[in-house]
């Protein structure tokens, strides 16, 4: 295992996960020439912008209005459809240096700074459109880091959860994010951005072993990481990866299983 993975392995398994290390170490994974100058400097561009924060105790409004002035109008963090289309829309290190990301990415940068300075904030998990929480849930403000940190009113987050998902607003999606819900939705972000793009199955590979590597993820991405390994032309090691799979399953779907070691067979017939 690579430096960068134990340490992502490690991280992932303290008391309390800093995320911006987790969001760092996946763009050392994604961007070898970042090392720790890069992860360093990041840090540092962190804490400048912290420390550009008016001082002084602020209610839940104050803050996130405070946050929308420093980051959206006077930085320029926003996001863009286009945005959609990048990988590097995924990786801490990029959105801080391009100020563009997607919206979990731009709620890590507020949340990280707004963290430093002293801030009640926390990332709120929407469906389709991660968004900041600011405060108690009595008191809870949401903004918006993708419009540039536009403060959302009870309907603006009830359009934004029927847009994505044709849903109703349920409290429980105001709830404050696991950071570790966090790294897994961005790592399954740049899946997504990968399957459309066959060509980088190296970094389909790499976001689903780091996935692998958090204490709690869906089971069948080991299947995926067979399937992707057998796409690369390792056969025999993604067939492997599915019988182990097909093992873990047979009891609870027993036809599942003989399917994948179906899959498995074929693929091993592939070296004939």
């Amino acid at each position: 295992m690579h430096d960068w993975r134990r340490r992502f392995a490690d991280e992932a398994r303290e008391e309390r996960p800093d995320v911006a290390t987790l969001c760092l170490l996946i763009g050392a994974e994604a961007d070898p020439g970042l090392g720790e100058a890069g992860m360093d400097a990041a840090e540092i561009e962190l804490d400048r912008l912290a420390g550009l924060l008016p001082y002084g105790p602020k209610d839940p409004r104050s803050w996130a209005a405070a946050l929308s002035a420093l980051l959206g109008a006077r930085c320029g963090f926003h996001g863009t459809p286009a945005d959609y289309r990048r990988l590097e829309s995924s990786l801490l290190h990029e959105v801080l240096r391009r100020r563009r990301g997607l919206p979990i990415l731009l709620s890590v940068v507020w949340m990280e700074v707004a963290r430093r300075a002293g801030a009640h904030v926390y990332g709120v998990a929407l469906p389709g459109h991660f968004v900041v929480g600011f405060g108690d849930p009595d008191e809870q403000v949401l903004a918006d880091p993708f419009a540039a940190g536009r403060l959302l009113t009870g309907a603006d987050a009830e359009l934004l959860v029927a847009g994505a998902t044709g849903e109703r607003l349920r409290p429980s999606m105001l709830a404050p994010a696991d950071p570790l819900d966090i790294v897994l939705r961005i790592l399954n972000n740049i899946r997504a951005w990968a399957s459309a793009r066959p060509e980088r199955s190296d970094v389909a590979l790499w976001a689903v072993e780091l996935s692998l590597l958090l204490p709690s993820h869906p089971a069948r991405l080991r299947y995926e990481r067979a399937q992707l390994l057998v796409q690369r032309g390792e056969f025999l090691a993604g067939a492997a990866e599915m019988d182990a799979y097909a093992e873990v399953v047979d009891a609870v779907e027993p036809a599942t299983a003989a399917t994948i070691r179906d899959v498995a067979r074929a693929a091993r017939a592939r070296l004939n």
